[in-house]
């Protein structure tokens, strides 16, 4: 293959009809599937694996060590789904020990200076801002939706939810919400993004009334995720809430208090 002006090594793994513009490197432990475009100066290190039909921009820089002091060199990866497209200067970090990859699923958008630390599990469909900054270990479900924010670390952010731009989310947010204000708080359901992905009005209502529930009423959460199961339709998304909870370690945010 010739890469013309590219620095690409013999030994990485490069599908059919990748291009891979002038003064981008390669290095030898990447798989980069068929039809993606690597963008000049962006920089594919040992570890990356690229699926099909990605664009990387300019000055992207694919799977650098991680910054985090505990790391010892061990072999680890960033993986990156199919027609997802990284803009200028995004910055993915390979993953520890800890869970030994970093993860972007497919067709997912991550817009400029983005940062995503290792360990990270990004799910498909799923949007950041540009500048967003997700610290170590951060999830993010499925069509998540992140305006430029900074996430703390070991933070999940549910499906289908929406974080405001310029938020500093430090704790987990659920799914099928928007988030907003400062502190970070529930302001209420992402009734357009649902719609949009064609979740019907009676599903749409029953999501509303959960976090009701959860954030309108007397319970704590334990007793409301308990009252959730026995009085509201059983449905997927239902047991999708009430999972996100219980499973919650650092704490769900909190409800959007007036002053």
């Amino acid at each position: 293959m010739n890469y013309h002006l590219a620095n690409v090594h013999p030994e990485a793994k490069i599908g059919k009809d990748v291009k891979i513009e002038p003064f981008a490197t390669v290095m030898k432990d990447v798989v980069i599937g068929d039809g993606t475009t690597i963008a000049p100066n962006a920089v594919i290190m040992d570890g990356a694996r690229i699926g099909k039909n990605c664009q990387i921009s300019p000055g992207a820089v694919i799977s650098n060590n991680p910054q985090d002091l505990k790391f010892k060199g061990e072999q680890t990866y960033v993986e990156i789904g199919d027609n997802t497209i990284i803009r200028e200067f995004v910055t993915i970090n390979r993953g520890t020990s800890s869970k030994g990859k970093t993860v972007v699923g497919s067709d997912s958008l991550i817009m400029s200076y983005v940062h995503i630390a290792h360990d990270c599990i990004i799910g498909n469909n799923v949007i950041l801002g540009g500048y967003t900054g997700l610290a170590g270990e951060v999830t993010i479900d499925d069509w998540a939706i992140i305006s430029s924010s900074l996430v703390h670390q070991f933070v999940r952010i549910g499906c289908h939810s929406m974080v405001s731009g310029g938020s500093l989310v430090r704790k987990d947010i659920p799914p099928y919400v928007k988030a907003a204000r400062e502190p970070l708080a529930f302001v209420g359901i992402n009734s357009v993004g649902l719609r949009r992905r064609n979740f019907t009005n009676e599903i749409i209502a029953d999501i509303q009334e959960m976090y009701r529930l959860l954030y309108q009423n007397n319970m704590n959460n334990s007793q409301a995720i308990e009252y959730i199961e026995t009085h509201i339709n059983p449905s997927a998304e239902r047991d999708i809430i009430v999972q996100f909870v219980r499973d919650s370690k650092r704490g769900i945010m909190k409800g959007y208090m007036p002053e």
